[in-house]
């Protein structure tokens, strides 16, 4: 799957966002790997492999494949050293678009939009948008994962 991913800092969240799914990332040390355990608002984990590979200079596009782990894969992996990453993922579709809202520790808000085979220019107006971070290094989740 390749993701076309645009991201912006944000003021605030969007108003009628909902519960947040809690995610923890797990980077793992020397790799393009990420493990990620997803815990849905109604509590069901999901956790998953993934491996990312950029197509462009910059973050913009990148092949992602996910494998989905089982209780026993996720210990085994789980147990490589990583750099950890933890947010609480808002997600909100309007308009036919779907756009997930990173919140980090610190209170950070990201938020993304893959807009899919169909580049796009064109930005929400509901958002409170800061700053266009889409090429800016320092917002990947492996980069932050190292902050």
């Amino acid at each position: 799957m390749v993701e076309r991913e645009r991201r912006f800092l944000l003021s605030s969240l969007p108003a009628g966002v909902t519960s947040p799914a809690q995610i923890v990332d797990r980077y793992v040390n020397g790799t393009r790997l990420r493990l990620r355990e997803l815990t849905t608002p109604d509590g069901r984990i999901v956790r998953k492999l993934t491996h990312k590979v950029r197509l462009t200079e910059g973050p913009s596009a990148v092949a992602s494949t996910n494998f989905y782990l089982d209780e026993s894969e996720w210990l085994l992996l789980s147990a490589l050293p990583a750099r950890l990453l933890r947010k609480a993922r808002y997600t909100v579709i309007h308009e036919g678009l779907q756009i997930a809202i990173d919140e980090y520790p610190d209170g950070t808000l990201v938020a993304e939009i893959d807009d899919g085979e169909r580049p796009s220019q064109s930005l929400p107006g509901w958002l409170d948008v800061i700053e266009d971070v889409t090429n800016d290094e320092r917002w990947t989740g492996a980069h932050l994962a190292r902050s």
